[in-house]
């Protein structure tokens, strides 16, 4: 397996990332077969692994320190994030300096290692000050327990601001950025993608089967559910017009694949691989049949005639579905914001 730097950190990563999202309550609560789908992804060359503090609440972080403990952890780039609530104490979620140092404490004892080479901020927080943040990654870097740290779902303005900040306060920086990205969700391509390239960004997009769209289990006649259904409705409700038109595209993308010999989710996951931005997308796997499935993406290169048409089907830098983007601003969510005077 050929490695690739992971922007200008320095670290070399293997083309796919391996997701731990499905690892615990939110999908496999099977701890051995997570931990040997784990060991499998390893074997075949897999040397980055995303996990965070809120997945399955802690229980993931729990899974892949017992997947290191057997193996070299030191060959082994391990990625978390921290943002999300993780209980009912409204201090414990966000981007203060008090949460990030705390919760670091608590993944590094979750993951059972000494230290982390890419922390990330799962989501921007708008009532924090960005140097607040970077304060706190740039000692968690002085202290030796993360090696580099990014940002994940950040709106291109917002990393860039983040950079300028890091420059004027003398802090540390984000390296990488982990961005939503897909054929069906495409709205990075638009300023994400060129401003982290900019930087000399490594981008991690999650979700390259958007979200199981792309995974070969939708399309006409077929089953069209996703086991996330239930978490994000709005990604998925046929009733919901941007959805409707996911469902045409995949139908067509299905012949596509056909037509090139491939499977839906080599398709995707090679189309991801084709963006020069890109250092590593992160697969999900629930099941050892699904890693084996998209394993042998990085072996694909599609040429310019399958580009041109899924190009044809998603224009550059389109998102059919607002909700995709993974985040928006509060002044978009909340009216009393956008109103002077707010009843």
């Amino acid at each position: 397996m050929k490695y690739y730097s992971l922007g200008k950190t320095g670290i070399k990563v293997s083309p796919l990332c391996l997701g731990a999202m499905m690892f615990g309550a939110w999908g496999n609560p099977d701890h051995d077969e997570s931990v040997r789908i784990i060991h499998r992804a390893i074997d075949a060359g897999i040397n980055f692994i995303d996990t965070a503090d809120v997945y399955s609440a802690g229980e993931s972080e729990v899974i892949v320190g017992k997947a290191l403990a057997s193996k070299d952890r030191s060959r082994i780039v391990l990625a978390t994030k921290v943002h999300a609530a993780m209980g009912d104490d409204p201090n414990s979620q966000g981007n203060s300096r008090r949460w990030i140092i705390a919760e670091c404490e608590n993944s590094l004892r979750r993951l059972g290692v000494d230290y982390i080479d890419l922390y990330q901020i799962h989501r921007p927080d708008e009532s924090v000050d960005i140097d607040e943040t970077l304060g706190a990654l740039s000692d968690l870097v002085h202290q030796g327990k993360i090696r580099t740290f990014g940002s994940s779902t950040f709106p291109a303005e917002q990393i860039v601001e983040a950079q300028w900040v890091a420059e004027r306060r003398g802090r540390e920086r984000f390296m990488t950025e982990q961005p939503p990205y897909s054929i069906l969700v495409r709205g990075i391509e638009r300023d994400v993608l060129p401003v982290a390239q900019a930087y000399g960004m490594g981008v991690i997009p999650w979700s390259p089967l958007a979200g199981g769209w792309l995974s070969g289990k939708f399309g006409e006649g077929k089953e069209n559910k996703s086991r996330r259904a239930e978490r994000m409705p709005a990604r998925y409700d046929l009733n919901e017009p941007g959805n409707q038109k996911k469902l045409e595209v995949v139908t067509a993308l299905s012949k596509l694949a056909d037509e090139a010999g491939l499977s839906m989710v080599e398709l995707a996951l090679a189309f991801v691989l084709e963006h020069p931005a890109v250092s590593a997308p992160i697969i999900g796997p629930r099941t050892m049949e699904q890693l084996e499935s998209q394993l042998r993406a990085p072996e694909i290169i599609l040429d310019a005639g399958v580009l041109d048409r899924i190009d044809e089907l998603v224009p550059p830098g389109t998102n059919f579905n607002a909700a995709d983007a993974g985040w928006s601003p509060k002044v978009l969510v909340k009216a009393k914001l956008r109103r002077r005077h707010y009843r």
